[in-house]
């Protein structure tokens, strides 16, 4: 690594990565752009909306590019070339991010993360051709998707960066983290309980006097994976907590039980401030303007509170609505609005208002 680097690198706290942007022609760090790299890393995400100096912008993880077109944005790597950065690539299924190579990928007997990164570094502008038993695969790297040539259905695809951990330094940035990261605490006013269907249909919330990990333990996993999975004990079982799915497995006898995550507020007067000022949800029209949900607007069956409510129910899920003329579904794990008959999608995102 050369002298330079090694201080670039100093001076970034000791992290292989740096987030700026460039505001009236000069590039400038992001504070606190841990939470950019964490919300980076997970193939979910499609950006994430910052406070920054020039105000509200949202980074497009996709494109790289931020929703200010004067306002350009960039990551940058410290890390020496002859030790190259660990990306993943994934997929877009029916309904979530999978891996390549990754247990219960449909891809997983043919082609592998690694395999798609050394094919990608010789020629980032090429295209891959693999198979999957009698299917036969295109991955298109220039414009990141996946082509059935059986049927001719195509599927998005995303690069994404392995997480690694920061606090220790160069060499803790080459190895992965031991425990999930740690992402930026909720609002000290905001809560959340994790729940499991139990005995007689009665929801029981994750103790950690009784289990290895308790609310507020599985709730740090899930926000540094809200796609991913945890592993716990009670008693003399081990268990999987499938979020994606949102239920738990006994790894042993394969029983099967419901979980749900409920978000509360702890005062009444954080419950009025939330009713105050709701994210707002927007959706990007034909013209580039972002458009808020109005229920009855040209005919349109939800809002925006409508919308938050049925997110804060399942991050990882969709909602089904409809104008006068035609039917929707809003993705919260794309954020996307796809419009049912003519298969035409736009962008869509949440506003946090202060």
């Amino acid at each position: 690594m050369a002298y330079e680097e090694i201080n670039e690198c100093l001076s970034s706290g000791g992290k292989h990565y740096e987030w700026q942007l460039n505001v009236g022609g000069r590039w400038q760090k992001i504070e606190n752009d841990h939470v950019i790299e964490v919300h980076y890393c997970h193939a979910g995400a499609k950006g994430i909306m910052i406070i920054s100096t020039a105000g509200k912008l949202f980074i497009n993880f996709d494109t790289l590019r931020t929703d200010n077109p004067s306002i350009r944005v960039q990551r940058l790597s410290f890390l020496p070339a002859d030790q190259p950065e660990v990306h993943s690539w994934f997929y877009r299924g029916d309904r979530l991010w999978t891996e390549y190579g990754s247990q219960g990928s449909n891809s997983s007997s043919s082609i592998s993360s690694g395999e798609i990164e050394r094919h990608f570094s010789l020629n980032p502008a090429g295209t891959l051709q693999f198979s999957v038993g009698t299917a036969n695969y295109s991955l298109d790297f220039s414009t990141m998707t996946q082509t059935n040539q059986n049927t001719s259905m195509r599927r998005k695809v995303r690069r994404r960066p392995k997480y690694t951990a920061q606090s220790g330094g160069l060499s803790a940035a080459m190895t992965p983290p031991a425990t999930p990261p740690q992402p930026p605490p909720l609002p000290s006013w905001l809560e959340v309980t994790w729940e499991f269907l139990g005995d007689r249909s009665v929801w029981t919330e994750y103790q950690s006097d009784v289990c290895s990990y308790g609310s507020a333990d599985i709730e740090r996993a899930y926000q540094s994976d809200s796609q991913g999975q945890l592993k716990f004990t009670a008693g003399k079982y081990s268990y999987t907590l499938d979020f994606s799915g949102m239920f738990q497995i006994n790894d042993s006898l394969k029983t099967k039980r419901k979980v749900r995550r409920t978000q509360h507020t702890s005062s009444p007067a954080a419950v009025a401030a939330a009713a105050v000022v709701p994210p707002r949800w927007q959706f990007q029209d034909v013209d580039g303007q972002w458009m808020d949900y109005v229920k009855g607007n040209g005919g349109c069956s939800i809002s925006s509170q409508d919308v938050e409510l049925r997110y804060q129910q399942d991050p990882s899920g969709s909602l089904d609505f409809s104008t006068a003329m035609f039917r929707y579904r809003l993705d919260f794990t794309d954020m996307t609005q796809t419009n049912v008959s003519t298969n035409t999608s736009r962008d869509v995102r949440r506003l946090l208002q202060q």
